[in-house]
């Protein structure tokens, strides 16, 4: 019995996010989920992309938390629209679905967005799940996280496009071997490219922004 619900929530599901697809190829908007483990730095780093894109890219965010409005302050700072979508309403969830993401985007102007980036909650299994009506999917993965995470949740990183290994200002100070991070990640996704950065710092940033840019002028 519990198969078939977790079966009939997930074709529902993606019934909703083609639909989402749909409506995003019609408005011209790139669409990007972003997911990771709680304290990885992906609002960091977003708060960067951000301020390293805009007003050339035209972006619009939507943030996914069980509860607060933290992370959509810090985001809203950069001038871009933001959509903060709380579960603790409903439950709790640890992740976003198509159909709250229909939702938070009938909230933005999408005739005036070239780019959406999805923030999705902190969680390294539940998200990759859900197929949002996203063109790509990323995993934020620090340096302050173990080097087998990748082995351990195999389908965030099978189901992802790009992955960012941040916080590498750490590894002078942390046991951390970060070529068997990266080789944990090849096992799961052989050509899977790997962005190492520091949002703090800025190291390593602009390989992950260029190639950014270059999948929404390929959209």
């Amino acid at each position: 019995m519990e198969i078939k619900v977790v079966r009939k929530v997930l074709d529902a599901n993606e019934k909703m996010a083609e639909q989402n697809r749909a409506l995003f190829k019609d408005k011209g908007v790139f669409v990007i989920n972003v997911m990771s483990s709680p304290g990885s730095g992906k609002t960091t780093i977003l708060e960067r992309t951000l301020n390293n894109i805009m007003p050339g890219i035209k972006t619009a965010v939507i943030v996914g938390d069980v509860s607060t409005t933290h992370d959509a302050d810090r985001l809203a700072k950069s001038g871009a629209p933001v959509v903060q979508v709380n579960t603790d309403a409903f439950g709790g969830d640890c992740h976003l679905a198509a159909h709250v993401i229909e939702n938070a985007a009938s909230q933005l102007d999408l005739d005036n967005i070239d780019l959406l980036i999805v923030e999705n909650i902190g969680n390294l299994v539940c998200p990759a799940e859900f197929d949002l009506g996203e063109n790509l999917k990323v995993v934020v993965l620090s340096v302050t996280e173990g080097e087998d995470k990748p082995v351990k949740y195999p389908l965030m990183f099978r189901v992802c496009d790009s992955a960012i290994l941040n916080k590498i200002d750490l590894l002078p100070y942390l046991d951390y071997e970060k070529d068997l991070a990266v080789e944990s990640i090849r096992k799961i996704h052989p050509d899977m490219p790997v962005f190492e950065m520091s949002a703090k710092t800025g190291d390593g940033f602009d390989a992950w922004t260029d190639w950014l840019k270059r999948c929404v002028s390929e959209k």
